[in-house]
């Protein structure tokens, strides 16, 4: 432990944002240039706890506590304070594939079952990490993994999400020859086109990954659908394992009056589009095909994928910004049934809410309310959104949304984004490998073994099970990985 003391003589203090209406003018990363010297001591503040929650990784109350990677928090923490950042850099390595993609767009986890944080705020670990591989990068210590031995075994990924890349290069360093499907044209899955740019720099962050990976002998194939471009039962005929990857990508959609109109569209079709537009056009300002500016923007939807679509819509240039959340206000400090080590359900204002607070004066969110009908013109386009405020009762032991009275109106809207999540993945490769479900649509593959009804496909990620974050992913990609070497060779040395 460098600073035994250093919890109580340091403030937390985060890697500064950069201001939200500056930011407004570009597509970069929200987050200015990483101070190393402020990040040393940050890394003095982790106390040496005897007992750290933040690398546990556990399930408690249906949420993640604690890292779901393992990552050596308390040691990296420890080698930053101490300057040494190589060997910093090293531990990291060892827990995950892609620190850049967790240190810039992971909720964190570890900070919320940080033993500090249950007395004063957590320790920077995700500025830490962040910084950490950065810094690894400039310095020219990232490699490509490329195995010193190949074992002549053919496995397909399909998906390059984060559970396929991280899957492949697992499975690329034990030696097997990896082939990457992806039905998009380029690398990274939802790293790619369903995350932002201003949260996740494509070419400079994901596409310098990918090129590591391709160096490192693994082949990817974009523009692939397999099922459709590339028949499903050939999988088992040129392979010797799949893995599939594929995600939960089946939008949860809202199927009230008015719900064909023009302008009304499922987030993942704005934010994609977006970036697609975005990587072709080089940042020359094209309009995308589903447009904000100058537009009444309705967001339904109070997640991530609901505040990617405000900082979109506010780099668009909108009218106004609104976003409907169902569920209450979560208080500002945790309830007495939310305790530590539990993830805090605490308020939170992000990048998109805070450039609409910037520009519009308030918090786009409203909070218990829902949508009841679209409302459009004669001509088919969306002109408002009727919503009502509801009450959660209790109903024979369930709570139940319930209209309040008297509280229904009208909200101007000319584009209205679906961001209500996911039901699963979709079903087209599914149903075409015969492969039995779970309950939820989820294709079944038990945690840890990771194998699914046919022998020798593997399932890992969302489309086992369910949607997720970005650490979950590449915690199953790096274990499913493991089953797959073991399954193909009889033994593994995969961590």
């Amino acid at each position: 432990m460098g600073k035994p003391t250093g919890f109580l003589e340091y403030e937390r203090k985060t890697i500064a944002e950069r201001d939200p209406k500056q930011r407004l003018k570009d597509w970069k990363e929200t987050h200015a240039h990483r101070d190393d010297e402020k990040v040393t001591i940050q890394g003095a503040r982790c106390m040496d706890c005897g007992v750290p929650y933040c690398h546990t990784g556990i399930m408690i109350s249906g949420m993640a506590s604690g890292c779901p990677i393992n990552n050596l928090i308390p040691e990296f923490n420890d080698l930053v304070y101490k300057g040494l950042w190589k060997e910093a850099y090293f531990r990291l390595d060892k827990t995950n594939n892609f620190p850049e993609f967790t240190g810039r767009v992971c909720p964190a986890p570890c900070e919320g079952s940080c033993v500090l944080g249950s007395i004063e705020p957590p320790v920077t670990i995700k500025n830490i990490e962040c910084s950490i591989i950065d810094r690894a990068f400039e310095e020219g210590w990232v490699k490509p993994k490329t195995p010193s031995a190949r074992t002549g075994k053919k496995v397909a990924v399909v998906g390059s999400g984060p559970a396929g890349l991280t899957c492949a290069e697992q499975l690329n360093k034990a030696g097997h020859q990896v082939t990457v499907f992806e039905r998009a044209d380029r690398i990274g899955g939802l790293l790619m086109y369903g995350i932002p740019n201003m949260k996740l720099d494509k070419e400079e962050v994901v596409q310098r990954r990918v090129n590591l990976m391709t160096e490192a002998g693994i082949e990817f194939k974009t523009n692939t659908a397999v099922g459709t471009d590339y028949p499903a039962e050939l999988l088992q005929k040129e392979f010797d394992a799949t893995v599939l990857c594929c995600g939960a990508t089946q939008a949860r959609d809202l199927p009230i009056e008015g719900r064909d109109l023009k302008g009304v569209h499922f987030a993942m079709e704005f934010l994609s589009a977006n970036t697609k537009n975005l990587l072709d056009t080089k940042f020359s300002g094209q309009q995308p095909p589903i447009f904000a500016k100058d537009k009444d923007v309705v967001i339904i939807g109070g997640g991530d994928t609901g505040t990617d679509c405000v900082g979109t819509s506010m780099r668009h240039g909108c009218k106004s910004v609104k976003q409907l959340e169902i569920m209450p206000q979560p208080p500002k400090e945790r309830a007495a049934n939310n305790p530590w080590p539990e993830w805090p359900k605490t308020l939170k204002i992000d990048y998109g809410q805070e450039e609409a607070i910037a520009v519009f004066g308030g918090d786009p969110r409203e909070y218990l309310v829902t949508a009841k009908r679209f409302i459009g013109d004669d001509q088919g386009n969306l002109t408002g959104v009727e919503i009502v405020n509801i009450e959660w009762l209790n109903k024979d032991g369930r709570f139940l949304p319930v209209d309040v009275e008297g509280s229904k109106r009208v909200v101007p809207a000319q584009l209205v984004l679906l961001a209500m999540g996911f039901l699963g993945p979709e079903q087209n490769l599914v149903e075409q490998l015969g492969l039995k479900k779970d309950p939820r649509s989820n294709v079944a593959a038990e945690y840890g073994r990771f194998s699914t009804s046919i022998d020798g496909v593997f399932a890992a990620g969302d489309i086992r099970r369910g949607q997720s974050l970005v650490v979950w992913a590449i915690n199953e990609g790096r274990a499913a990985a493991r089953e797959c070497d073991r399954f193909l060779m009889g033994d593994t040395q995969l961590p």
